[in-house]
C-alpha cells in the first residue's frame, strides 16, 4: 500500500514543483524527495506538514493518508490486523469523549 508518495508526485508535477524545492523546504536531499515519492521512504510528521502548506492542500487529509500508511506497515502482517484496528478505534473514540 502506497497512495502517500504517488499523491506527493501527483500534486507536484500538477503545481511544477521541482524536487530540489522540496528537498529545501524538508531540509532533505532530493535523494530522499524522490524515494518519499516512490514510497520507500517516509516523511517525519512535521515535513507533512510542511507539504501540506507547499501544496495549499488539507492539511488533515494529507496527514490522514500518511498516518493510514504507517499504520498500515505495523500491521499488515498481524492476524489481528483488523482486530487491533476495531480496538483502536473504539480507544480513539472513548478518548475523543473524554476530550469534549
Amino acid at each position: 500500500m502506497n497512495q502517500f508518495g504517488p499523491y506527493i508526485r501527483e500534486l507536484r508535477i500538477k503545481q511544477n514543483i521541482r524536487q530540489r524545492q522540496i528537498a529545501a523546504l524538508l531540509e532533505a536531499d532530493t535523494a530522499f524527495v524522490s524515494k518519499m515519492e516512490k514510497g520507500t521512504r517516509k516523511p517525519r510528521r512535521e515535513q507533512v506538514i510542511l507539504l501540506a502548506d507547499l501544496f495549499k492542500t488539507d492539511k488533515e487529509e494529507l496527514l490522514s493518508i500518511w498516518l493510514a500508511e504507517k499504520v498500515y506497515d505495523l500491521i499488515k502482517d498481524e492476524e489481528v490486523a483488523l482486530k487491533s484496528l476495531k480496538t483502536a478505534e473504539i480507544n480513539v473514540k472513548l478518548k475523543n469523549k473524554k476530550t469534549e
